[in-house]
């Protein structure tokens, strides 16, 4: 069993791969790079009634790897180089050899899988850590469940600006629906909830459009979007109109939140 943990800045991921597709799979808060390996790694072992002497070896990615040394419990332990992770972890779980990847963390990392070659192509800093420092500054909250229940019951009109109200028609192909300027109309009513909707509707646009240049870029007509943002169901709603709106399709497959750490243990 190879076991694959990616420690970011927000959270640590850990998969344990055991052959075939067989796939055991744990989350935790990060806090410093060692306590949340050692944490996670023994809370998988205990949950899972796993023993060390079935663990081959361990790879660690993510920006809190260069700080833990030498091996974990005396198991061989590698060091995986995080963009290496997210490629072999996204074209796994997406079954395919051609594909964009859109790993969306604190940031969001944009990678090109063309068969065996993975190549980080840039990103953008806008990711989960601008949803959490704008609600914290607009909404007084920093959690991410209260952020998320205000958004689903928001109306992203009450702050954003719609090409609607500034032409009386559509402009070239875009429909006057979709959106001229994020944060350019709000009012004087709007609510928390609508501020909530509209930091979601910034964030996943500009995440989507990067995507869409990206893929475009690279005759590609894939994006395959992983990391913790890849299971915000709202998030996905604005991909999916963005999908629509350039003919690119975004796929988010099972697990995708883990993709870096399955990457880790497959590489």
């Amino acid at each position: 069993m190879v076991i694959g943990i990616d420690i970011g800045s927000t959270t640590t991921k850990v998969a344990a791969m055991n052959g075939g597709t067989d796939i055991i799979k744990m989350k935790t808060r990060a806090v410093d790079a060692i306590t949340s390996a050692t944490g996670a790694f023994g809370k998988l072992l205990v949950e899972n009634h796993l023993n060390l002497s079935s663990i081959e070896r361990i790879n660690i990615t993510g920006v809190g790897a260069p700080k833990i040394p030498g091996n974990l419990f005396g198991i061989t332990t590698n060091r995986i180089d995080e963009m290496t992770a997210i490629g072999t972890g996204g074209r796994y779980l997406a079954k395919k050899d051609r594909i964009i990847i859109s790993n969306i963390g604190t940031g969001t990392a944009i990678l090109e899988v063309d068969n065996g070659r993975i190549t980080h192509l840039g990103g953008t800093g806008v990711g989960g850590g601008t949803i959490i420092g704008l609600a914290r500054e607009m909404l007084n909250t920093s959690d991410f469940d209260t952020i998320m229940s205000y958004a689903a019951m928001g109306n992203v009109r009450n702050v954003d600006l719609h090409i609607g109200d500034i032409a009386e028609s559509n402009i070239g192909f875009l429909n006057k629906e979709y959106t001229a300027s994020n944060f350019g109309k709000v009012v004087e009513t709007a609510t928390k909830e609508d501020l909530a909707a509209g930091i979601l509707n910034l964030t996943f646009q500009v995440i989507g459009m990067v995507s869409v240049f990206a893929a475009k870029s690279k005759n590609n007509d894939t994006v395959v979007v992983t990391g913790n943002g890849s299971n915000n169901v709202i998030g996905q709603k604005i991909l999916a109109s963005i999908s629509k709106m350039y003919n690119i399709h975004f796929e988010f497959p099972a697990d995708a939140e883990y993709a870096t750490a399955i990457g880790a243990a497959k590489s």
